[in-house]
């Protein structure tokens, strides 16, 4: 087939292209490579995608209209897989007009293109954030997630509403994601355990959250791709005979479906704490600091409708994902 990826420089969109290469596949690869963070580890991971032959990169901003239309026209895509986006949840605290940019009117590009060339699936990237303050534990596909907590979150529960009403009202059949906390080798270096692995080596205190008290629901990279490859063979088909005033929120008549990826599991921020020291063989030096405003205590992902359609349950722990993090990052970063 002949796929988009976009957010292809991105820790998931590199890990995508990368098990996606090599199986017959013509994929193009989009990213703008923002300065959000260090522009030589998303070069770096392009590289990484050097001698993979059938991937062609393109230098391209999701929120430029032109552009994308022109993409889409000059390519008949079969699937695309839309990981592009501003990311981090503080950020929006102080940059919200980047996310206006990226997250809707480039979500709206993507969505027009696949509307007007019909693309077969588009595969979305939502989040856990849009849980918001959902007290109810494991996080539902069905639970109302009316309140969120950061213009991030804001956006992602938007392009979920974006993506329902292009599937109702032209049949092109969309799939979101709700990741929760992606994590592993290629990584952001705004995640929690680049941050905390990089103090380590550095002897420097890391900033612990509410004083310790949260827990996430740590998800290895691998677990992420091998379920976003899994469910893009997952056409959603409409139903007309669902009751649309009665359904879920992740229900419809239309070819639309919504998933939580996750571990299933959560870790409290403590343990995982102690597992990087036993990575690394270093002492964390903590620095308890009060929650942080857009922040969440707890995720925690039910992730049997996923298991249901794709048969696949993720498989790394959070040990063994976290040494294999530590290793990549001495090996890349020469530690």
């Amino acid at each position: 087939m002949k796929l988009l990826i976009t957010g292809i420089a991105g820790f998931i969109g590199h890990a995508v292209a990368k098990r996606l290469s090599g199986q017959g596949h013509e994929i193009i690869g989009i990213d703008n490579l923002n300065t959000y963070y260090d522009v030589s580890l998303k070069h770096a991971r392009l590289n990484d995608l050097a001698d993979c032959h059938d991937i062609r990169f393109i230098h391209m901003d999701l929120g430029d209209r032109e552009a994308m239309a022109a993409l889409f026209r000059e390519n008949a895509f079969d699937r695309v897989i839309h990981l592009a986006a501003q990311a981090g949840v503080r950020y929006s605290l102080e940059n919200p007009h980047v996310y206006a940019d990226s997250n809707l009117i480039g979500h709206l590009n993507v969505l027009e293109g696949c509307r007007q060339h019909k693309v077969g699936h588009l595969v979305y990237a939502s989040s856990s954030s849009v849980y918001g303050m959902n007290a109810k534990t494991p996080f539902d596909t069905g639970d109302s997630v009316d309140h969120p907590v950061s213009l991030y979150a804001a956006t992602k529960k938007a392009n979920e509403l974006m993506s329902h009403t292009y599937a109702h009202l032209y049949g092109v059949p969309m799939t979101g994601l709700r990741f929760f906390t992606v994590y592993g080798p290629w990584g952001r270096p705004d995640m929690a355990i680049f941050k905390f692995v990089k103090a380590m080596f550095e002897g420097k205190p890391i900033q612990v959250y509410n004083h310790g008290d949260m827990s996430r629901d740590f998800t290895y990279i691998d677990d992420i791709v091998e379920g976003i490859v899994r469910i893009a063979d997952v056409i959603p088909q409409a139903n007309p005979d669902r009751a649309a005033a009665s359904a879920r929120p992740d229900q419809s008549t239309a070819p639309y479906a919504l998933y939580n990826i996750g571990y299933g599991a959560p870790v409290s921020l403590m343990s995982f704490i102690r597992a990087l020291e036993n990575a690394t063989g270093r002492e964390a030096i903590c620095d308890y600091l009060p929650m942080q405003p857009g922040d969440v205590p707890r995720t925690w992902a039910d992730t049997e409708a996923l298991l249901k359609a794709t048969g696949y349950r993720p498989k790394v722990h959070v040990e063994e994902g976290v040494k294999r993090f530590v290793e990549w990052y001495r090996d890349f970063y020469q530690v």
